[in-house]
């Protein structure tokens, strides 16, 4: 089964390494704990819209550059 929280936060890691962006910096501008970026980035929890468009401007780009593109089985 195809596991969307774990995609997307294998998504925002990958940016947020590409734009040289420490966990702990991005979790500083998103004003969540560290812990909690790495959860997200893990999958581990289900992200609110509020939360996917402040991590995107966080990170500079559109909310849908955060979503993953292929879907798998």
């Amino acid at each position: 089964m195809w596991d969307l929280a774990k995609e997307l936060g294998k998504r925002i890691r990958e940016i947020r390494k590409l734009k040289r962006i420490s966990q702990e910096a991005l979790a500083l501008m998103c004003r969540v704990d560290r812990s909690y970026m790495g959860r997200i980035e893990r999958g581990e929890v289900n992200l609110t819209i509020e939360k996917l468009y402040q991590i995107a401007e966080s990170l500079g780009c559109e909310p849908a550059a955060l979503l993953p593109t292929d879907r798998k089985n």
